[in-house]
């Protein structure tokens, strides 16, 4: 349950504003640079995002290209056969599952959504194996509207500087969501991750380097450079 002081609450903003100007580049993660060179194309927006799942960037971005030119919609990925998408995922990680999952997600949208990556995240939630990331993701990448695609960094920062007190990012979803001014959520993602990855390290982040040192409480953090 979010319990911000008053002092708190009236410095998101400033944070926000202070690590846009250093952290927020949009050719910074992989989907932000889909967002720019694919056309916000949904349909690959959704399989990156799937294929990311435990997988470092430069991975992701390097096998979405080489799948995108042999199937690059729903029709294609069904149609490759299952040993050759799992050897093009291959480097991915945990590829068998992935390729059962590109082909389920690929079959519901031929099935259900007339080939087409549904706009709403109910619709994309009833499509197993779209969670809540995924569907934030699809939703602010590909269609513009704001949502707060929350994965580790975007769950550990906020907690860190005492916005939030949560243990799992979908709870820390549905508490930004009450504290954080809307029209900061579609570029949260990038800001955060991009913020986490090079000065709030999940151990021993970079304080002494931190733009926002001042503002933040240092919450569960045991030790900092």
């Amino acid at each position: 349950m979010v319990n911000l002081k008053h002092k708190e609450y009236n410095s998101i903003p400033k944070i926000i504003q202070t690590l846009e100007k250093e952290f927020y580049v949009q050719g910074d993660t992989t989907l932000n640079r889909m967002r720019q060179t694919q056309g916000k194309d949904p349909f690959k927006i959704l399989i990156s995002c799937l294929l990311s799942l435990r997988s470092k960037d430069e991975t992701t971005e390097k096998i979405s290209r080489k799948l995108f030119q042999i199937a690059d919609t729903p029709q294609k990925i069904i149609q490759l056969p299952t040993e050759k998408l799992e050897k093009i995922i291959f480097s991915t990680g945990h590829y068998r599952k992935k390729a059962q999952t590109l082909k389920h997600v690929s079959n519901e949208l031929i099935n259900n959504f007339n080939n087409k990556v549904p706009d709403t995240k109910e619709e994309l939630l009833s499509i197993k194996g779209i969670g809540p990331k995924t569907a934030n993701i699809v939703l602010n990448f590909a269609y513009d509207q704001p949502t707060l695609p929350i994965d580790t960094h975007c769950h550990r920062i906020p907690n860190r500087l005492g916005w939030v007190k949560t243990k799992t990012p979908e709870q820390t979803e549905i508490e930004l969501e009450k504290i954080l001014p809307k029209k900061y959520w579609k570029e949260f993602n990038g800001i955060f991750v991009s913020f986490g990855r090079r000065i709030c390290l999940p151990i021993s982040p970079l304080c002494s380097q931190c733009p926002i040192n001042n503002y933040c409480p240092k919450i569960n953090v045991i030790k900092s450079r």
